[in-house]
């Protein structure tokens, strides 16, 4: 059965999403995450989905129900990467995808779990001039 790889980096898990999602491997994706919050005790979960040029309802639902269920066992999430496409796509489906911080790329996402959540790292990063 395919699965998709969940790397421990310190105290966080790091989910890279390399291929397609299908219904069953987000499912798989799912209980094997919070199988790992658990075991690894993780604070932080940081979903890479920069290879995604899709993202259907059900996907979406999975993200927010990964990122709730992470929140219920003490960890926070971090999605990065999002395409633009992915983000029309979530915007229009109607999804907010309540409880998931968002960040353009992998080094900020690690930054915004290392701090003191998402608020702070918003209020230090430069502002466009």
């Amino acid at each position: 059965m395919e699965r998709i790889p969940i790397l421990r980096m310190g105290s966080m898990l790091l989910v890279t999403i390399q291929v397609d999602m299908h219904d069953r491997l987000a499912m798989t994706l799912q209980d094997d995450l919070t199988s790992r919050i658990v075991k690894d005790r993780a604070n932080g979960v940081l979903i890479d989905i920069s290879a995604l040029d899709i993202v259907d309802s059900f996907i979406g639902r999975m993200i927010s129900n990964i990122a709730a269920m992470a929140r219920i066992l003490d960890a926070r999430t971090v999605l990065v990467g999002m395409q633009p496409a992915v983000a029309i796509t979530l915007v229009e489906l109607g999804l907010t995808l309540e409880g998931v911080a968002t960040a353009l790329n992998v080094d900020q996402g690690i930054r915004m779990l290392e701090g003191d959540g998402a608020e702070r790292y918003r209020s230090t990063r430069p502002r466009p001039r």
